[in-house]
């Protein structure tokens, strides 16, 4: 808005604090609350009624919507008042009423979020979860604590992660899953109770990977699901397949290091 033709990038109404640090070109919102040790990059836009707590950095053109609760204490009852961080990269979206709340001591002490995420609303990241590059999470999705949701991966709305779960990348959960163990990149879950349908190729399609890794993909995927192999040697059949595949490779290493077993 204007005043004597001046543009006005704060609302009067706004609350900061004095030991924010906001670039020159940050937009906020009527009624935002900014508190001690938040810092904004660059042409991110705050919305009105938006609070944000610190120690919280937020990168360059971020959009955050009304309402929305940023760098809250985590909801942890161990939490005793330390000094822990969010993290959050470039260019996210960050729609109504989505609450992201800062890390815990038990872990790293940070909540990390990349870039070119889309968090629809009334979207929930607990403490100490770690998000890539171009995740989706749609309406009412929420993780729990200690969550690592890898890039690209899209979770339906509504869709429920349990704690020290991790989500492999362009994995796909379709709308109300319950997801209570890891789920391996490139794999589509969904139903109730929550069980593997196959493999993303629309996203792997949509996102430039070749055919050949595809087909490598849609192999691996058989010899988890279809083959009745023990897990063990399932990976060990993919790692031979695998050759120069960075797709394949990738889903080996995070079978090999899942922490609450594989859906299967």
């Amino acid at each position: 808005m204007c005043s004597g033709g001046i543009l006005i990038l704060i609302h009067p109404s706004a609350i900061i604090d004095s030991h924010a640090e906001l670039d020159s070109d940050v937009s906020v919102g009527p009624y935002s609350v900014i508190g001690r040790d938040v810092t904004i990059g660059s042409g991110s836009v705050i919305g009105s009624h938006v609070v944000i707590k610190g120690p919280t950095s937020i990168g360059k053109l971020n959009r955050v919507y009304q309402f929305c609760s940023l760098g809250e204490d985590p909801q942890d009852k161990k939490y005793a008042a330390e000094i822990t961080r969010l993290e959050i990269g470039d260019r996210n979206t960050i729609r109504e009423f989505t609450s992201l709340h800062r890390g815990t001591k038990q872990d790293q002490s940070v909540t990390r979020i990349g870039s070119d995420n889309l968090f629809m609303a009334y979207t929930h990241v607990a403490h100490d979860c770690i998000i890539g590059d171009h995740v989706i999470m749609a309406n009412g999705a929420s993780l729990a604590g200690h969550v690592q949701l890898n890039s690209h991966a899209i979770l339906g709305g509504f869709t429920l992660v349990h704690q020290f779960t991790k989500i492999g990348q362009y994995s796909f959960a379709a709308m109300g899953s319950a997801i209570t163990q890891d789920i391996p990149p490139f794999v589509m879950v969904g139903g109730k109770p929550t069980k593997p349908h196959g493999i993303n190729s629309v996203g792997m399609e949509r996102n430039g990977i070749s055919a050949e890794d595809i087909r490598l993909i849609r192999k691996a995927y058989k010899m988890i699901y279809k083959m009745n192999l023990r897990l063990e040697d399932a990976i060990d059949q993919m790692e031979d397949l695998a050759g120069d595949s960075k797709e394949l490779s990738a889903m080996v290493n995070f079978l090999r290091s899942v922490s609450r077993g594989v859906l299967r």
